[in-house]
């Protein structure tokens, strides 16, 4: 008989974790104390956006049900706690929520249940809880991704699993649950798990600012990043899958907390955190890239131009502006009249800042001086550079992620910027 799942706060994480759980076959009780949100769960209203992730809940029919009463995690083999852990600006984690969870459902847990930490954690957090015995704990790091978490949920590349002690084999029936995915398991200290996780964002990070230092590079001396990139992925070393492609700055706030957890760590244990704090000013450097890039091909000489801008959310299919580059530039451009469309996220997001929203891309640059393309978002890449042409009053595109086509913005008589390579042409 598989064991029965249960998940606990059906935030972003919670709700992807326990649908892909419910996807694998087995029973899925998703537990939340809101009760507004458990009704909307109910109804089929998603409190996050996310790619499949309607679809993927609706096949799960049954096997997935939603509860606000913790007395029936009673009924679960292995219970999941899994909110997000929200972070400030500074990057510092608040696992109050985490604990409270915790707290809750620790007294109405079996006596052989098993709990797991989903949540994202500090070195150390795991060990120091009270409940249950270390037997039945674990920490189970996630790795999915804000407009991926389906896909990385449902086919995960591996488990890396935090326990009191790995030389003991797991749990029957949290094994059970893991081998339905079909995928390595590795088992470690609860600290390494939980350093894990933070190493792998460190790595990411390595591999973005690299790519962001040599596009500005690219910039200057007139090479184009989008030709070095490909030979990179092609070595062994680095790989087809490594992050190459130059952005904004690090946003929503997952990398931004594990680098500043890193430099508390050093600082308390005696390390050298320098590179980390290298990545942290090269990040910040690189989300200024817009703002820099507009004031001299428009502002300086026309500081009263008015701007589209395409995109608020910090990266494409999701809502979530934490920390985005978007709304960084538009507050750093004080005075400046913007026309905003994203295709979820609200223009009153930048209030104050001079903005309006529109209802549709072209709408935003009609009678425009320039466009600024600050979110991939994929129905930005399906609008003809053409017809962009044909709206704006200018001709400047700024489009740091080049999700338009170089060669038919060029043809279309625009001035195209973007991260990685220096301007082709202006017009005269």
């Amino acid at each position: 008989m598989k064991p029965v799942v249960g998940i606990v706060g059906m935030t972003h994480l919670g709700l992807v974790s326990g649908s892909a759980f419910a996807a694998a076959g087995f029973e899925t009780i998703c537990f939340d104390r809101d009760e507004a949100l458990v009704t909307n769960l109910r109804r089929g209203i998603l409190p996050v956006l996310e790619p499949a992730l309607p679809e993927l809940i609706a096949s799960n029919g049954a096997r997935q049900s939603y509860s606000t009463k913790a007395a029936d995690i009673a009924r679960c083999d292995v219970v999941y706690v899994a909110p997000d852990i929200a972070t400030d600006d500074e990057g510092r984690s608040d696992a109050s929520l985490l604990r409270e969870l915790i707290d809750l459902v620790g007294p109405v847990l079996r006596k052989d249940a098993i709990l797991v930490v989903l949540s994202q954690v500090e070195p150390g957090f795991t060990r120091s809880m009270s409940v249950p015995e270390p037997a039945r704990r674990y920490y189970q790091v996630e790795t999915l991704v804000f407009g991926r978490a389906v896909e990385r949920a449902t086919k995960p590349e591996r488990y890396i699993i935090g326990c009191a002690d790995p030389a003991q084999p797991l749990d029957p029936r949290y094994r059970a649950v893991l081998d339905a995915f079909n995928c390595p398991v590795l088992p470690m200290l609860y600290e390494s798990a939980e350093l894990a996780k933070i190493s792998i964002n460190c790595c990411l990070v390595a591999s973005i600012s690299v790519a962001n230092m040599l596009a500005e590079l690219c910039e200057g001396i007139g090479a184009d990043w989008s030709e070095i990139a490909p030979a990179l992925k092609l070595d062994r070393r680095i790989g087809p899958f490594a992050y190459l492609a130059p952005g904004l700055g690090i946003a929503g706030g997952n990398l931004e907390r594990d680098l500043a957890t890193i430099c508390r760590l050093a600082e308390v244990h005696g390390g050298d955190a320098g590179v980390v704090e290298a990545w942290r000013k090269n990040s910040r450097c690189r989300r200024d890239w817009a703002v820099h890039t507009i004031r001299k091909a428009l502002l300086d000489e026309n500081p009263h131009a008015e701007i589209a801008v395409w995109g608020l959310a910090y990266k494409e299919n999701t809502d979530s502006v934490k920390n985005s580059p978007s709304l960084a530039t538009i507050r750093q451009l004080a005075g400046v009249r913007f026309r905003i469309h994203d295709p979820v996220v609200p223009a009153s997001v930048a209030a104050g800042s001079g903005a309006t929203g529109a209802n549709q891309p072209l709408e935003a640059t009609a009678g425009a001086e320039a466009l600024m393309i600050l979110t991939p978002w994929p129905d930005y890449r399906r609008i003809a550079p053409a017809e962009i042409a044909r709206s704006l009053r200018g001709r400047i595109v700024l489009d740091p992620y080049a999700v338009l086509d170089r060669k038919a913005v060029e043809a279309a008589g625009l001035v195209y910027y973007t991260l990685g390579r220096r301007v082709a042409w202006k017009t005269t």
